[in-house]
């Protein structure tokens, strides 16, 4: 059996709010579901597991209707899908009384169910929000039953405020294999037994690292789980070394040209490290405005020649902070050395 886990794909959701390209995100996403689609029916998969979260809030109908859509489209796969804290299932939600295509199964109650797919010799066990947070276990105490292939648990949570999960009663339970959604990087936490898939697209800048979805097999009693990369986008964090000699446009084309290496149509956090000319300020406003850019951050301290400094101001307020520091040398000791020095240059500027 084949089975294609997904999580957290929050069709609807646009991120990066604010930036010319967050309306092309929103459609990025509804456009990875899509390919995910295509390449279930590529694989000829078994069962396609949505753990919860398919959409980032309630889904309006119309958007049920293309989802199912898609759903119809893989008619040989078995769909079994959840609603997640996102989605939950609140009274005026769409989910449980939409007419879904027939090979859809819908895990919508508040506890626990246990639910057979004759077809392919499955069980599936979960259920659904229905509420925004669930701060108790919903998995506790569940057991397969049966005598099924395949015994699948599909389950969303594993924080304090969204169903806190037992990982060590899941794995000792005897499921063949726990789809686990809610956390947006994906991990496998036992071998081939139990994982999160991740978010299918990165949906916020913390989304850094890859996203996909998990590929399942399992032959009798044998499970084999891999994670398989498929984003289209990346949040990607690239490092601007800066040395005194280091002018705004030498950064900005070191930044354009680590950006292009990198390909795709990733996002960027900029951070710029290392040691600056201390007279040099540079501009995060005009890295930010560079396309695809989400953060800057300037990391980098002031190269001052603090012997030198010493020497030049003795006897005046710059020359007795430099000579407190100087035997100082704790991260905390330091940074006040550097900020210190900086903020009374200025002020000697300014004046």
């Amino acid at each position: 059996m084949k089975i294609i886990h997904t999580a957290d794909v929050h069709l609807g959701a646009r991120p990066d709010q604010g930036f010319p390209w967050s309306r092309e995100r929103e459609q990025e996403i509804w456009d990875s579901f899509r390919r995910l689609i295509g390449r279930v029916r590529e694989e000829r998969a078994d069962v396609l597991v949505i753990s919860g979260d398919l959409f980032h809030r309630q889904p309006l109908m119309r958007e049920l209707k293309e989802v199912n859509y898609l759903f119809s489209s893989i008619p040989e796969t078995a769909v079994v899908l959840m609603a997640g804290n996102h989605d939950y299932l609140d009274r005026d939600s769409c989910y449980p009384g939409f007419a879904w295509s027939k090979n859809v199964t819908g895990l919508w109650g508040e506890r626990c169910q246990r639910v057979r797919i004759p077809e392919k010799n499955l069980c599936v066990y979960g259920c659904s929000y229905h509420s925004r947070e669930v701060r108790e276990n919903l998995y506790r105490g569940v057991r397969p039953e049966g005598r099924e292939a395949c015994h699948l648990l599909v389950a969303h949570g594993g924080d304090e405020k969204h169903s806190p999960l037992d990982i060590r009663e899941l794995e000792e339970a005897g499921f063949t294999y726990i789809a686990l959604g809610h956390i947006h990087r994906p991990g496998i936490l036992r071998e081939n037994r139990i994982a999160y898939a991740g978010a299918l697209e990165p949906i916020d800048r913390n989304d850094e690292g890859p996203h996909g979805y998990m590929r399942v097999l399992c032959r009798g009693n044998a499970v084999k789980a891999e994670f398989v990369p498929f984003a289209v986008s990346s949040y990607l964090t690239l490092s601007l070394q800066a040395d005194p000699e280091t002018t705004q446009f030498a950064l900005e084309e070191d930044a354009r040209r680590k950006m292009d290496m990198a390909g795709g149509r990733n996002l960027y956090k900029l951070r710029i490290t290392g040691k600056r000319d201390p007279e040099m300020e540079f501009s995060l406003r005009r890295l930010e405005q560079m396309d695809r850019v989400v953060e800057v951050s300037d990391q980098t301290e002031p190269a001052w020649d603090f012997r030198e400094l010493s020497r030049r101001y003795r006897g005046s307020l710059i020359g007795e902070f430099v000579d407190f520091f100087e035997e100082k040398d704790t991260d905390i000791e330091r940074k006040a050395l550097y900020y210190g020095v900086e903020a009374l240059m200025k002020a000697k500027r300014d004046v």
